[in-house]
């Protein structure tokens, strides 16, 4: 990574990058901008990591990337099956009021 277009000293950079402290939002931009990479990258990291972050279940995470990879039919009946499972899952919550 090329930090000198960012001018930040070498431990602000290190701080953002190791110890989980949040940069300010103008700086989340110029970060951004030099790395040509969205700011939601740069807070949530690439799409496996937020997928994992969001879920917080790897095996639910490594299904649906096995789902993703099946033929459209099949990955069209696991969506109406899932689908089923959550209008369920809710009736039943809806019941229990």
């Amino acid at each position: 990574m090329n930090r000198n277009k960012t001018y930040l000293p070498d431990y602000q950079f290190q701080r953002y990058e190791n110890k989980g402290v949040q940069p300010p939002a103008d700086t989340l931009k110029k970060l951004s901008e030099v790395f040509n990479v969205s700011i939601d990258f740069l807070v949530y990291g690439g799409t496996e990591e937020k997928a994992n972050q969001l879920l917080g279940d790897n095996e639910l995470l490594t299904q649906f990337k096995a789902v993703s990879e099946l033929e459209p039919k099949d990955r069209s009946t696991i969506k109406e099956v899932i689908d089923a499972m959550i209008k369920r899952a809710r009736l039943r919550n809806i019941a229990a009021l």
